[in-house]
This record gives C-alpha cells, structure tokens and sequence, in this order.
C-alpha cells in the first residue's frame, strides 16, 4: 500500500470516528463541523455534492455508486477511498444531465464564471458511454489519483480550463485518448495559454491515443507512462491562430503502443506511434524514453513529425536528448519536409526518415 493510499484511509478513519452511524438514503448526508460530508453505500453523492458549500469536501465511502455527478460549486473537494469507491452509469435512472449525456463526472463552470479550485481524487470512473470525467471552463481543477476505465470517447477530459493538474491517474481503454485537454472540444479555434496546467505522473494503457494534447500553449506533460495504446501522445495544432505549441513534453516513457485502431474522420488508422506533433510550433521533446512502437500507418514511428490535415506545418520544435529506439519505420520520422526550424539534438536513436536525424544536431531542410 502506497503512503497515499494510507493517508487516504487515515482520513476516512477519522471520518467515520466522527461521524453519524448513517443517514437515509434520500436525504443528502450531514455536514460536520470541519466541512466535511461523508456519504455512504446506498445514499446520492450528487445530493450531498448539491448540499456541500465552498471549501467543503465530499468523502465518498467505498462501494458502487451508480449515478452521474455534477459539479458546479467553487473550492470544493470530492475524493473517494483509492479504488475502493466506484461510480457507475445510472443507466435510465440518470437524472442530470452529466449522465444525460453520458458522463461520470462533471465539473462545469460558465463563460466569464469558471468554476475554481475544485479537487476530484481517489476515485473510479468506469463503463460511461462518453466520458469518464468532463470539465469545461475550470480555472485549477485538480484530478488525481483516479482511475477511468473503458469510458466510450475520452477518460479524462478537459476543455477550456486553465492552471488545471492531472497527476497520478490510471486510464485504460478509453474509446479514444486517455487524456483528452484542448482549448475547446466542438470548436475551430486558436490555442488558449493553460496557464502551466500540469499531465503528470499518469499511466495511460489500452487507449487509442494515451494522451492528446490539442490547440493549447503553456502547459507541461511529463513522468507519464504510456503502454500499450495505438499511439502513445499526439499533439495537435490547425490552422487558427494563435497557434498550438510554446510548451514541453518531458521525462514520459512511451512504450509499445502498437495496438491497432481503424481510421476515422481526419486521421488515418493508427499503430506504432510514439509522440506524433502536427501542426505544432515551438515545442520542446526532451528526454523522454519510446521504445518499441511498431507499425505502417503514416503516423508510425518513435517521434513523428508530421504536416496537419489542413496543410499547417510545425515549427521551431526542438526534439532533444530522447532515448528513441526500436520503432518502425523509423525511430525518428520527419513526415513535414516543409516545416521550418524544427531541430533533432543529441537523441539517442539508429534509425530515422530521413535519414541523418540521429546525428548530434540534425536540423534537416527535407523529409519523406
């Protein structure tokens, strides 16, 4: 057991010590004196989330919940008890419209009125038809230590949110990334500054993507693992502006991401793929460890650069010091040989298309 793991059933002890023997079912579940609301097997943690005022925290106990819950509330904390508290689809019983539309968790803010500082931890997500947790217009959400599991479109996913951090999560067979953030999901428009929003420390498997990182500058992806996906991370511009990069992805293992995924509306079938950057500007790949990643889609490969879908070519990217081998076609690919300024520094790799990539410092005018 992990020292998190005993910090959180430290507290929870305490909270049942302090607590009442139960609570009916239809009734949200009391306040203590400490902010604190405890809900137990059997009663709504949407109802205690709805009762719950700014800087409370909503303890969940362990066992299966299977409702949706929304939260709109400011300075709010909602955690369960490491992989013991599940939430599950209500199914036709779903009465928000978080599950409504197919989640498990919402956190929604509005235009001009984000919703701030809310903590979602030590919880499971798992079986909703869209998305394991979605927020929008969030300013410092934290989500940690979940885990979100074969949810239909994306795991975890958030959009327009800013100073967020998603840090120590297990996200597995989501029907398409992992870890979905992007300045809007529905929308063509430019990158957004996240403002240093933090993808740490996550474990990513199963997955079409593991992580897709998509038109957002300023923000840093490191110490993730990701196994066993069809591609391993994409990072994704278009056309508008501003445009998508200024931001660094660092120290992540990426490794045999090779399972096979069928083409869909802009992108090709995809296996083998590594970190896949398109249409990306002035972002930094450094020391990160992609091994293994085998297949004959165009976005095959160890690093990929790789021009848009709507002609948008990367540029200024600094690809450094990565550990790169054992990928097919190549362990370096440099699919944009339009793209301006993009530099191959110091990577440890033997193969690369073109070929010349693996030497100290390669910044090559042509690619494929």
């Amino acid at each position: 057991m992990t020292r998190r793991q005993l910090v959180s059933l430290g507290c929870v002890a305490a909270t049942l010590a302090g607590g009442p023997a139960a609570a009916p079912p239809a009734h949200a579940a009391p306040h203590h004196a400490d902010g604190r609301i405890v809900v137990r097997p059997g009663e709504s943690i949407q109802r205690a989330v709805d009762a719950a005022r700014p800087g409370d925290t909503v303890v969940v106990l362990p066992g299966i919940y299977r409702e949706s819950v929304r939260i709109t509330t400011s300075h709010l904390t909602l955690r369960g008890v490491d992989d013991r508290t599940v939430i599950e689809p209500a199914g036709r019983r779903a009465e928000n419209d978080c599950g409504r539309t197919g989640n498990g968790i919402c956190v929604i803010g509005t235009a001009g009125a984000p919703v701030r500082d809310v903590q979602v931890r030590s919880l499971i997500v798992e079986g909703f038809p869209r998305n394991g947790l979605w927020a929008s217009r969030t300013e410092g959400l934290t989500v940690h230590d979940m885990a979100a599991r074969h949810n239909g479109r994306w795991g975890i996913a958030l959009e327009k949110s800013v100073h967020s951090s998603v840090q120590g999560n297990d996200v597995a067979e989501s029907g398409d990334a992992g870890i979905f953030v992007a300045n809007a999901a529905d929308e063509h428009v430019g990158a957004i500054d996240a403002r240093g929003t933090l993808i740490t420390d996550n474990r990513l498997s199963g997955n079409r993507i593991g992580i897709t990182v998509r038109r957002l500058r300023n923000l840093l992806v490191a110490d993730n693992t990701l196994i066993g996906n069809c591609a391993g991370m994409f990072i994704v511009g278009d056309e508008n502006r501003p445009r998508a990069g200024a931001l660094t992805v660092a120290d992540n293992e990426v490794t045999r991401n090779n399972k096979s995924c069928p083409a869909v509306k802009r992108l090709p079938a995809v296996q083998g793929s590594g970190i896949v950057l398109t249409g990306t500007e002035e972002a930094l790949v450094e020391r990160n460890l992609i091994r293994d990643n085998v297949g004959t889609s165009p976005l095959s490969g160890g690093i990929v650069l790789f021009r848009s879908f709507v002609d948008v070519r990367n540029e200024r990217n600094l690809i450094r010091g990565n550990v790169v081998l054992r990928n097919s076609p190549a362990d370096l690919v440099n699919r944009d040989p339009a793209g301006k300024g993009n530099r191959f520094v110091r990577n440890t790799c033997r193969t690369s298309r073109p070929a010349g990539l693996c030497s100290a410092d390669a910044s090559p005018s042509t690619g494929e």
